[in-house]
């Protein structure tokens, strides 16, 4: 009874995460029915660029190394050699930060090599009966490495190798994944497409006797500058390995929530909308749009601003500073922080 009551509360730790992030996480895996993997934390970004443009972003082209988390194939010897920080004020105690380093690796490929540690604050204990059994501080750590390389002179390939630790009061868990992604990019016409196969792996070490799976996804997504202003389009496509992602619209909260599950409610909770303008080379400023999150919001105190994300980045001289932020409900405000410097 002990164990049970514990897996549970393990699993309301990680709902409340999803809820909180809004973003990207999929939060319908827990709340709609949709799955029931412990590493949806997987999902959420250390990039400024990425979570100011929606939550994910796969297909931007940046030569910050904090941008390359959600692509491999990103990854590049433009880079030269850099060091990058992140950090991200959750909802209650909980605090999420990294740091990444990243080198040229000849002329045509680059490696990267990363830490990210997400803390979700102290807990009370209690057994099945209600007496408490001290505080513990749920937390998961992932260590990344990451390698890619150009095919030719447009064509772009990366792959980066994920070890997962988990430790939920008395238990730990480990995972293996492995993200695989490549890049399209056309200079002349400011177009760059991406392909993503995220999380392919497993667990190695289980909480329990249950197997918790990894969240395993298939992504496309392209971004267009145009010509006219500096602008760059991006629209990111996401759990393509699965088409129906119902959710509770609650209404105006007099009325039992209903199930919703129609076509373009699907589509739409697919893609993700980003729009980064770009007037110089130092200075960025990106707007992101998130149907999902917003829809997935719709049980719990949505804001205006559910949905929608900001972020900014300024460059000077060897250093880079970006900051995003986002509103998933009127009770979450998220803000992230990146820096990197190139050595």
């Amino acid at each position: 009874m002990k164990l049970c009551l514990r897996r549970h509360l393990c699993r309301l730790i990680l709902i409340l995460v999803g809820v909180g992030y809004g973003l990207s996480l999929p939060v319908s895996l827990w709340a709609q029915g949709g799955g029931d993997t412990f590493y949806s934390f997987l999902e959420i970004p250390s990039s400024t660029l990425a979570y100011g443009l929606g939550g994910m972003n796969i297909s931007q082209i940046d030569d910050d190394i904090n941008a390359a988390d959600r692509n491999p194939g990103l990854l590049g010897p433009e880079i030269g050699m850099q060091a990058g920080f992140n950090y991200m004020r959750y909802i209650g105690e909980s605090n999420f930060a990294g740091v990444k380093f990243g080198r040229q690796a000849g002329e045509h490929g680059a490696w990267a090599a990363g830490v990210q540690y997400l803390g979700y604050g102290s807990i009370k204990g209690a057994d099945i009966n209600g007496v408490l059994t001290g505080d513990f501080s749920p937390k998961d750590m992932v260590i990344s490495a990451t390698y890619a390389r150009d095919i030719n002179d447009r064509w772009r390939g990366g792959a980066t190798i994920k070890w997962v630790y988990s430790s939920y009061d008395t238990y730990t868990a480990m995972a293996l994944a492995t993200d695989l992604g490549v890049n399209y990019y056309d200079p002349e016409s400011d177009f760059s497409f991406s392909v993503v196969v995220a999380n392919l792996g497993g667990q190695i070490k289980r909480f329990d006797r249950s197997y918790e799976r990894v969240p395993a996804d298939l992504r496309i997504g392209f971004s267009k500058g145009l010509s006219s202003i500096p602008l760059i389009i991006s629209v990111t496509a996401r759990d393509l390995v699965k088409w129906h992602l119902p959710y509770w619209e609650n209404g105006d909260g007099t009325s039992d929530p209903e199930l919703k599950d129609k076509f373009t409610s699907n589509l739409f909770r697919h893609l993700i909308f980003g729009a980064d303008f770009r007037p110089s080379d130092n200075f960025h400023i990106g707007l992101g749009y998130n149907y999902r999150t917003r829809t997935d919001m719709s049980t719990y105190k949505r804001s205006f601003l559910s949905g929608f994300s900001i972020g900014m980045g300024l460059a000077v001289r060897s250093f880079s500073l970006g900051v995003a932020m986002s509103q998933p409900h009127s009770g979450a405000t998220t803000l992230m922080l990146n820096i990197s410097t190139t050595i």
